[in-house]
């Protein structure tokens, strides 16, 4: 990128003015959703409400268009129909206007031939004036470490402030993966929706985020792509240094015929995209689910160095779920040390599996017994990772207090995937408490924190391959 147009990616992403171009006071304009966004996500900067038929919307002055503002504006989140974005581009390139989030559609998703030739237009406007824009066609995008809610949907505010940055060709799929995340605590640097990727595409998108301190994984949901070639190149760069994990749908027919109405590209050859991810050093997942689970498994976890593990389960049942999702990821369940297997096997009756996977069900009743357990399988020489299991049963309800201080103490120092669950309000606070002191990473199944694990094993072969 160039270094003008790096320069304002900082300012788009991080404001200190924000200029909503189609601000509204009515509830069916998107541009009353952009700014109740912007008022509710707590963006501490400017907010300059652009519409030349209001003195003042929502309470702040509005103006006739963004060169009647006298002061600096970094951003500008445009919310118009299509015919009037030409005139604006021109606005912002003599208003020193840092970055635009373009929201309107219309351009080459449509079947219209001229949207296509539209967009390149506009293109070409951007380009010359070295602005980059997030869009056309998108729902805006988050930067949350900036209280900055630069889109048409107030509720993106409610998803944690972390450490993965989201960037997605969809926007309904980046409403449902931010959605998700909300149940299951998972936090975001920033979401991104590039849309039809007018000159902000994968490859700026990554640059960017390589060098983001608030960013350490990177997840992206792709549909197509006109040009991967630089995406595939610069994801061989970044993933050095921050784990990248990618979801590209397209694999039927149907769904390639769908890209094309939606972002304006065609999903391409499903097998060659994934093949080319996956050397460049992509971990590729096959559901948003997955890409959620790994994003946060590289966010929390450590990394195993190897992929032998062991299965600790409070049941049988769940136990044989995580073992059979753990040996389709190419994970491996060995024989404990005997030092390892003497301890367990005086910590439990005979009547039990005590090999691994190991069933910790006679030691429901007793804490400690469940704490020494664990103690011996992780400091296990065989073993480079535990998946621990606990569902409850009213008898083990001090169960997850029994073991909190030794993984606290413990800190991942080889990963503790679990699946510890409970109806709502019982575990819910310890295990916050456990997440955020990085103690555990927790998964709605067993299957889900197996499949977890498999995949931070798979980036260790990644960084191993170089």
């Amino acid at each position: 990128m160039m270094n003008k147009k790096l320069e304002n990616m900082k300012r788009l992403f991080m404001p200190e003015s924000v200029a909503v171009v189609g601000a509204s006071e009515k509830f069916d304009k998107l541009g009353f959703h952009v700014m109740k966004s912007l008022i509710n996500g707590g963006f501490k900067g400017k907010i300059i409400p652009i519409n030349p038929s209001a003195k003042e919307i929502m309470g702040i002055k509005a103006y006739p268009s963004i060169t009647s503002y006298n002061g600096r504006i970094d951003l500008a989140i445009i919310a118009v129909p299509a015919k009037f974005v030409f005139s604006i581009f021109d606005e912002c390139h003599k208003k020193d206007v840092g970055g635009i989030v373009l929201i309107t559609a219309g351009f080459k998703e449509i079947e219209d031939p001229e949207g296509a030739k539209n967009q390149e237009i506009l293109k070409q406007k951007a380009d010359s004036y070295e602005i980059p824009v997030i869009g056309p066609n998108t729902f805006g995008m988050i930067n949350f470490w900036h209280d900055l809610n630069a889109s048409f949907t107030p509720e993106f505010s409610l998803t944690k402030k972390g450490d993965i940055a989201l960037v997605s060709q969809s926007g309904g799929m980046a409403h449902l993966l931010s959605f998700l995340s909300q149940r299951c605590d998972v936090g975001y640097s920033k979401i991104v929706g590039i849309g039809n990727r007018l000159n902000v595409d994968f490859y700026e998108m990554l640059l960017f985020l390589k060098d983001d301190p608030q960013t350490k994984v990177i997840a992206l949901y792709i549909e197509g792509i006109d040009n991967p070639m630089p995406m595939i190149n610069v994801i061989k760069e970044v993933h050095k240094s921050k784990p990248i994990v990618a979801y590209k749908t397209g694999s039927s027919k149907s769904g390639d015929l769908a890209s094309k109405s939606h972002t304006g590209s065609m999903a391409g050859r499903y097998e060659i995209y994934i093949g080319a991810l996956r050397q460049a050093g992509a971990i590729v997942v096959n559901s948003a689910e997955e890409l959620i689970d790994t994003a946060k498994a590289l966010s929390q976890g450590s990394i195993p160095n190897g992929n032998k593990i062991a299965v600790l389960s409070g049941q049988a049942g769940p136990g044989m779920a995580a073992s059979d999702m753990a040996e389709r990821m190419g994970l491996e369940l060995p024989p404990f040390t005997e030092k390892t297997q003497k301890r367990i096997n005086e910590l439990l009756p005979p009547m039990a599996i005590r090999t691994n996977p190991v069933d910790m069900g006679p030691a429901w009743y007793d804490a400690s017994a469940t704490k020494e357990i664990i103690n011996a399988a992780i400091n296990d020489e065989n073993i480079n990772a535990v998946v621990l299991l606990i569902m409850y049963a009213s008898a083990n309800i001090k169960a997850v207090e029994g073991i909190r201080d030794l993984l606290l103490e413990w800190k991942q120092k080889k990963p503790v995937i679990t699946c510890i669950s409970a109806p709502s309000g019982i575990w819910d606070e310890e295990i916050r408490f456990l997440e955020e002191k990085k103690a555990l990473t927790n998964y709605p199944s067993p299957e889900r924190a197996a499949q977890a694990l498999g995949n931070l094993w798979e980036y260790r072969k990644i960084l191993l391959r170089g």
